[in-house]
C-alpha cells in the first residue's frame, strides 16, 4: 500500500485531528528508526501510521484494540510484518515482539505522547525548542505525562540502543515533520 492510500484509510477511521497528529509522529519516527537500522523506510512508516487505525472503533475496550486493527490492515491487503507490528503493540494481548519493527512501534508509540506532552509545557510550544535532555528529565517525573508507559518506551534497548539515543532519534522525526504534527 502506498502511503497516500494508507492516509486516506487512516483519515477516513479516524476523526479525531489530535489521534491523527499522534499516527503521523508515529509514522516519522518509525521511519527515522528504519533509517538508523537500515530496514525499509516505508513498511516501517506503514507501521507507524497505521498501529491505531482501529482507535476510535475499540477506545471504550482495550482488550479488542491492535486486533481489530490488524484485522483491517490483513483485509486491505497490508504487509504481514506490518500487520503483526500493530497487532503486537498493545501490550493488553501479550504478544511477544520478536522483530525490531515490532519493538520499535511498542517503544516508539508512548515515546510521541511524552515528547508532545513535553513540547505544551514550554512557553513558545513549539518542538525545535526542546532537546533530549530536556525529554529525559519529563520522563523523570513520575507525575508528568502519565499515560506515556516509560516501560514501554524503555524498551527501545532491545533493539540494541540506549534510551538517549531512542529520544534523540525520535524527537529529530518529530522536529522535521512539525509543521504536519502542528508543533
Amino acid at each position: 500500500m502506498e502511503r497516500a492510500d494508507a492516509l486516506f484509510e487512516i483519515k477516513s477511521r479516524l476523526f479525531n485531528e489530535n489521534l491523527i497528529k499522534h499516527s503521523l509522529a508515529v509514522e516519522a519516527i518509525m521511519r527515522e528508526l528504519a533509517r538508523y537500522f537500515g530496514e525499509d523506510t516505508e513498511l516501517w512508516g506503514l507501521a507507524g501510521l497505521l498501529h491505531d487505525i482501529d482507535y476510535e472503533k475499540t477506545a471504550k475496550d482495550p482488550s479488542k484494540h491492535s486486533i481489530i486493527g490488524a484485522d483491517i490492515l490483513e483485509n486491505l491487503g497490508i504487509n504481514s510484518s506490518v500487520v503483526y507490528a500493530v497487532r503486537a503493540h498493545n501490550d493488553y494481548h501479550n504478544i511477544p515482539r520478536r522483530r525490531k519493527i515490532d519493538i520499535a512501534l511498542f517503544s516508539a508509540d508512548p515515546l510521541s505522547g511524552l515528547i508532545v506532552a513535553t513540547v505544551l509545557i514550554i512557553p513558545s510550544k513549539k518542538i525545535k525548542d526542546i532537546n533530549s535532555e530536556f525529554i529525559i528529565n519529563r520522563m523523570n517525573e513520575k507525575g508528568f505525562a502519565r499515560g506515556a508507559n516509560r516501560e514501554q518506551i524503555m524498551n527501545c534497548t532491545k533493539l540494541g540502543i540506549e534510551l538517549i539515543d531512542f529520544i534523540e532519534i525520535s524527537l529529530k522525526a518529530m522536529q522535521k515533520n512539525a509543521n504536519q504534527l502542528g508543533l
